[in-house]
């Protein structure tokens, strides 16, 4: 369950079935390094289905790139220990990027195995939709690796339509789209 009390925007505090208490909060600088050092913590399969490929670490590149989001065309949320930015241990990672020249964003959500199936991506989905609306886009996008049925039925429960074979999706993946208009 979700809660929000007078916290800065993007912020939430969220309280996961098991008990564990996360924050819900724009990527800072910061943390760069402790995504980097919790990237042990997301399974072959979570990485596999988020990059497409087997990736043992974060790049230095890639952390600096996820850290440093351009505030007019992209979001990019973790949620982390309630300790201060650089030091909380990071779950889970969402990011919403606008496609240049375009009125769609895609999406890409990564939540470590220790907190899958507790609704923390779900909670993480809304939030980019809520972004994606307020920027008046017109539909959010993600592509979702056909066996990944979890975040296929989270997308499909959320009004996210499945576009098989769209020509941008390569082999194994299925295109999610949400139509913002309605």
């Amino acid at each position: 369950m979700a809660t929000r009390n007078r916290m800065p925007p993007w912020h939430e505090h969220f309280k996961a079935p098991s008990g564990r208490e996360l924050l819900i909060r724009p990527i800072r600088p910061e943390d760069a390094a402790p995504l980097q050092g919790a990237f042990s913590l997301f399974g072959p399969e979570e990485v596999r289905d988020r990059f497409l490929q087997a990736v043992n670490e974060l790049s230095d590149q890639t952390a600096e790139r996820l850290t440093h989001p351009s505030p007019k065309t992209e979001i990019c949320l973790v949620a982390a220990e309630p300790e201060n930015p650089g030091e909380a241990v990071v779950g889970a990672i969402a990011r919403a990027s606008i496609i240049p020249g375009t009125r769609e964003a895609e999406y890409a959500i990564l939540v470590s195995r220790f907190l899958a199936g507790q609704g923390l991506g779900r909670q993480l989905m809304r939030k980019l939709v809520k972004w994606a609306r307020g920027k008046y886009l017109d539909r959010l996008y993600g592509y979702v690796a056909e066996d990944n049925l979890p975040m296929l039925q989270l997308a499909q429960s959320l009004g996210f339509e499945r576009v098989d074979n769209h020509p941008d999706a390569a082999s194994g993946l299925v295109r999610m789209v949400l139509e913002l208009d309605t």
